[in-house]
């Protein structure tokens, strides 16, 4: 496995070494299952070049997370084919599940989580999945294909059918109607803002073994701009870190991905928080726990 040139936050050595490292970065920029807005390519490297600016130190945990280590491979080829792309992906996480390693991809757009489920599904017998995105993505096709970004979910669900979708704020007809039918668990925007919506008790629901899919478009426009298909009426910073630290408290996180920036030379901000957000993340998933 080659090492990326320029490790996820610039971290020196002894603290990005892939051997000795607790957690693995995975830049992983296709963006070949969009249906609006480009740019998803080019995030995992901007998302990159903006770690190198972050403060190591995080003044809520009153730590540094990066002494877990993390260690950053170089982005493999990634093929045109979706169904290419997707086993790449796999055969990428899969053996650094092998090795114990906590995995972090950086898409690229929603359609490439399905890979990296794939790999979970040959280590885990049972775990859950919890989606933090603006869209449902339960199409079972779209534009001609089902590996669309668009279908993401639909895809997870054919290999579990544990799953918690929170921040919905778009959706077709059809999709609304598989909800009801299906009784899945969702929670809109809307809901969530009324305050009728019990996160512990939705997450009571799951295995203790979580995987996190977060869709940067999830975000209202003030805390990230730029992704390929925006929506108004998103989450707020701080609303995003409750839920997150509730679920790391509650769940064992088993690894996350995450999707749907679109590099924009005229928006370094939204690189950067979602360089902040994988970090925060990291270290809600380590705190005090070094060797966890």
């Amino acid at each position: 496995m080659t090492p990326h040139p320029t490790p996820f936050l610039g971290l020196p050595e002894g603290q990005s070494d892939l051997a000795a490292a607790r957690v693995v970065v995975v830049p992983y920029g296709y963006e070949g299952g969009v249906s609006y807005g480009k740019g998803t390519a080019g995030a995992p490297a901007a998302v990159i070049e903006a770690s190198q600016y972050l403060e190591l130190y995080d003044e809520v945990l009153d730590e540094e997370p990066c002494r877990v280590g993390i260690a950053t491979l170089a982005q493999p080829e990634i093929p045109d084919d979706p169904q290419a792309m997707l086993d790449t992906l796999e055969q990428t996480v899969a053996p650094l599940l092998d090795r114990e390693k906590f995995v972090v991809v950086v898409g690229g757009d929603h359609s490439i989580t399905t890979g990296y489920v794939r790999a979970l599904a040959r280590h885990n017998a049972d775990f859950g999945i919890l989606q933090l995105d603006a869209h449902a993505d339960l199409r079972d096709s779209y534009e001609g294909s089902p590996f669309s970004h668009a279908c993401s979910m639909a895809r997870i669900r054919e290999m579990t059918d544990r799953t918690l979708q929170i921040g919905i704020r778009s959706m077709s007809v059809e999709e609304a109607q598989r909800i009801k039918d299906e009784d899945l668990a969702l929670c809109t925007m809307h809901r969530y803002r009324k305050g009728n919506f019990d996160l512990e008790a939705e997450l009571a629901q799951l295995p203790e073994k979580l995987f996190i899919t977060v869709d940067v478009d999830v975000f209202d426009w003030s805390v990230i701009t730029s992704t390929g298909t925006p929506e108004p009426g998103g989450m707020l910073w701080d609303e995003a870190m409750d839920i997150l630290e509730t679920v790391f408290h509650t769940k064992t996180v088993i690894g996350f991905d995450v999707v749907e920036l679109a590099h924009r030379d005229h928006d370094p901000n939204s690189a950067f928080a979602t360089a902040k957000l994988i970090y925060k993340m990291i270290g809600m998933r380590f705190a005090g726990k070094e060797g966890a």
